[in-house]
């Protein structure tokens, strides 16, 4: 890092926080700090959100995944594209939720459910969510450390302090302090100005280093890769054993199943201005990711070239190096496409790519604060409540749940041992809550059929199912570690039977993608069956138009005006009265964008399972498959420059109104989240 990388470091930091300082006027109420006071544009919804869910830490867990998985799995990936273009421009689940208006997705429970299944689930989602969120002030302290080359210690007026910790400190007050000054208002502006910088850097970065490294050397390397290992090849890929194609047919199952589940980013599910705007602002976001998908696919590839070619042999002995000082292995694989950037990237690109991975830790920290300790208050704490809290002191236990939440996950990451790749960490911890929600919130919101009493028994066969997968991981990475089992309850048993225990665990115990799977089949099950059988016996309805404030329910404001006369054709793809002549544009080129991929895939699917390939051997096709990904890549990368334009320019738009409706719409003080 020289002083010109330093510099758009500080300016990104000093940027943001000046902005907070600027706009915290503008959260007046608990609705504008739980939710911008619902009023949100599409563009701002989809960067803000994007970064958001992005993070420092799913940068490195993106990367670590590309270098085991290559383009091959990128191809399976293809599929998601018609899967994730069918929930979001239908408004699956996330539409009819913004239309109940609800604050968190447990206030939507205890409407359609009751107040105790409220609690419960909203217990069961912050603990979740608090695991889950623990190991990222570790997996982004530990990046910037590696990056920036940070000593073990630095010494401040005679007293030596460990980086570690006091580099994770720093950055949690920062994200403490956008979410104290500003709530979800601060939150989605600086998210915003931290995602359009992202996309650019993002577009710059996968243009600089492919050209550096060059496609020529990218296929050499990944043309002598072994049988069942290709990294471009996927009908070559039978040894890997986590990112495979079952790691992405649970992911397409969950699309559906699991829209809106997970409540890291919940507060952007209710802030938009309407929720048509809300579903527009989804199908932006099929189009905002382009130059971070690239960044993602294309990286890992180059990293894995540069570690592997005889011309990089050199870089590559200093890189392994400084790997192989890192202790924890785990640790060490997620370090090592960061370490190869940092020695990659030029002066300016470096210090921009630095900027950009403390943006995305400081957004997806201040938005993960901001959602799990709202979660806490408003549906564990409150609830127990039989009047509702001034809006004072309201916004105060708001707060406070922050800081509780900060020093939390502060402490796990201090403690905690990581021992799996993070994507999989991800996909356990979430399966706690995700594995049964997605059952509890469909059933809730499209049928009227769906009871409480199916929803309480899906929710703890989920939990149940979940929390002993997790148990079984960390015992086994318990005796792993250390030869003795976890918590030390096999070891009366004797070291022979506890190490047949280990072994077996070690073979057979499904991974974190695999355990999620299991949860949705098991809990949409369990919950169709529960209910339709109570429902035989005491024939009762829900209203789901009181719920949704349609009919007579109808609420000013809510629906967006639109073409009137819309055909059945136009309805068919999707499209009903709330949408003009650009959003029906857009859906046009959605639609077409991702089925023409999806049919790349079908053809180039046919095609390669009716070739004869002796043995096995794929070599004879590397050839192809690397033309294929080259230009794909550079298609990919042109639509990115015109969305990062696009987008940006409709972004700093909806700020603009946003604060404006916020200076002239006075807060309503019952609209808190409080069901009577």
């Amino acid at each position: 890092m020289k002083f010109l990388d330093w510099t758009i470091l500080l300016a990104m930091y000093l940027g943001i926080v000046a902005t907070v300082i600027l706009t915290k006027r503008h959260m007046r109420g608990v609705s504008d700090y739980l939710a911008a006071g619902r009023s949100a544009g599409r563009y701002l919804l989809t960067i803000s959100a994007g970064i958001a869910g992005l993070g420092a830490i799913t940068v490195v867990a993106n990367l670590e995944m590309g270098y085991q998985a290559g383009f091959a799995m990128s191809w399976w990936g293809l599929t998601m594209s018609l899967f994730g273009v069918v929930v979001t421009v239908t408004g699956w689940v996330n539409y009819r939720f913004r239309r109940t208006r609800a604050l968190t997705l447990a206030e939507f429970f205890e409407r359609r459910y009751s107040r105790r299944f409220r609690i419960f689930a909203g217990t069961v989602a912050f603990v979740a969510g608090l695991i889950n969120f623990g190991i990222f002030p570790s997996v982004g302290a530990r990046f910037f450390m590696h990056f920036l080359g940070l000593p073990e210690y630095w010494n401040l007026m005679g007293i030596h302090l460990p980086v570690f910790p006091s580099l994770m400190a720093g950055l949690l007050i920062t994200a403490v302090y956008f979410v104290f000054a500003g709530g979800q208002v601060a939150v989605m502006i600086t998210d915003f100005i931290q995602g359009a910088f992202a996309n650019l850097v993002f577009l710059i970065l996968a243009v600089y280093l492919l050209l550096l490294v060059g496609w020529d050397q990218v296929g050499e390397v990944l043309s002598q890769t072994a049988v069942g290992h290709s990294k471009i090849n996927p009908f070559d890929t039978g040894y890997v054993d986590d990112f495979n194609f079952k790691y992405f047919l649970i992911g397409v199952i969950g699309l559906f199943y699991g829209a809106m589940s997970w409540q890291g980013t919940q507060a952007y599910n209710s802030s938009a201005r309407t929720a048509h705007e809300g579903k527009m602002g989804g199908v932006l976001g099929l189009w905002r990711g382009r130059s971070q998908d690239v960044f993602m696919t294309l990286v890992p590839i180059l990293v894995f070239t540069v570690l592997n070619h005889p011309e990089w042999t050199g870089f590559a002995g200093e890189v392994n190096e400084q790997i192989g000082s890192i202790e924890n292995s785990s640790v060490a694989n997620q370090m090592r496409a960061p370490l190869v950037l940092a020695r990659l990237l030029p002066t300016g690109l470096l210090g921009a790519f630095a900027a950009l991975m403390m943006g995305a830790f400081i957004s997806t920290h201040n938005t993960y604060l901001h959602s799990w300790s709202s979660i806490f208050i408003q549906d564990v704490v409150l609830p127990f409540r039989k009047t509702p809290l001034s809006p004072k002191k309201h916004l105060l236990i708001l707060r406070l749940g922050v800081v509780g939440v900060a020093i939390f996950i502060f402490f796990f990451s201090l403690f905690y041992k990581q021992s799996q790749a993070i994507l999989l960490f991800f996909a356990l911890t979430a399966a706690i809550f995700a594995g049964w929600s997605g059952a509890v919130i469909i059933g809730g919101l499209y049928t009227r059929w769906g009871t409480t009493a199916g929803a309480w028994v899906a929710t703890v066969s989920g939990v149940t199912l979940a929390l002993t997968g997790f148990i079984l991981e960390q015992a086994q990475r318990s005796w792993r570690d250390s030869g003795t089992a976890f918590w030390g309850l096999l070891d009366f048993a004797g070291p022979e039977k506890a190490q047949h225990w280990a072994t077996w665990t070690e073979t057979h115990l499904p991974n974190g993608q695999e355990i999620w799977g299991w949860s949705m089949w098991i809990c949409g099950l369990i919950y169709v069956a529960v209910s339709l059988g109570q429902q035989a016996h005491k024939r009762q309805s829900f209203d789901l138009d009181r719920l949704l404030h349609r009919g007579e329910y109808a609420l000013p404001g809510e629906v967006e005006k639109g073409d009137d006369s819309v055909s059945s054709r136009w309805r068919a793809l999707g499209v009903n009265s709330e949408f003009g002549k650009g959003d029906k544009f857009l859906y046009l080129a959605t639609w077409g964008w991702n089925l023409a991929w999806v049919g790349v895939f079908a053809v180039g699917t046919i095609f390669f399972l009716t070739r004869d390939v002796p043995n096995g051997d794929w070599s004879q096709w590397d050839g192809l498959w690397l033309k294929f990904w080259h230009s794909k890549i550079w298609i990919e990368l042109g639509v990115a420059a015109v969305v990062v334009v696009w987008f940006t320019r409709g972004g700093i738009r909806d700020i603009k109104r946003m604060l404006e409706s916020l200076s002239s719409n006075r807060p309503d003080d019952d609209d808190d989240g409080f069901v009577n």
